[in-house]
């Protein structure tokens, strides 16, 4: 009898094992970024769409949207972060009180990238910071 009732518990698991589904694997993001393999076993991604960078309002921010990276570096002086990724750029500067991040994309294909987006916190507790006046702190250092 040990026989038959070890018999019908592997039965079961079989059976019960049929029921998982057995349809395709959802669609996941991290799956549809994967990259595909191509002629020759190359992997490759396929290009995501370009689409311009929403620039801030240059408003209030003495002159850094629109500024390539030497020239931030020129007159910030050497930043506590510089780093790249694909196209992007951030810079990070620090005056006493607070923190100045400046990030930099380019415009258009193929041009050089320039501050579009900013944005200021103390640098105790880091709670939002005017940017305006983060930007005179580090110039002033």
């Amino acid at each position: 009898m040990r026989f038959g009732g070890m018999a019908a518990l592997a039965l079961l698991a079989a059976a019960l094992a049929g029921c998982g589904g057995g349809g395709a694997k959802p669609r996941t993001l991290a799956s549809a970024a994967a990259p595909r393999p191509s002629i020759g076993g190359e992997r490759r991604v396929a290009p995501a769409a370009r689409s311009a960078p929403e620039v801030m309002a240059a408003q209030g921010l003495g002159g850094v949207i629109g500024s390539p990276a030497a020239a931030l570096t020129r007159r910030f002086g050497t930043p506590r972060i510089d780093l790249a990724e694909g196209d992007a750029h951030k810079l990070q500067f620090a005056g006493k009180a607070c923190v100045l991040d400046i990030y930099l994309y380019p415009l258009a294909a193929g041009a050089a990238p320039t501050a579009t987006h900013v944005e200021a916190r103390l640098r105790q507790g880091g709670a939002p910071a005017d940017p305006g006046a983060c930007i005179r702190e580090v110039e002033e250092r």
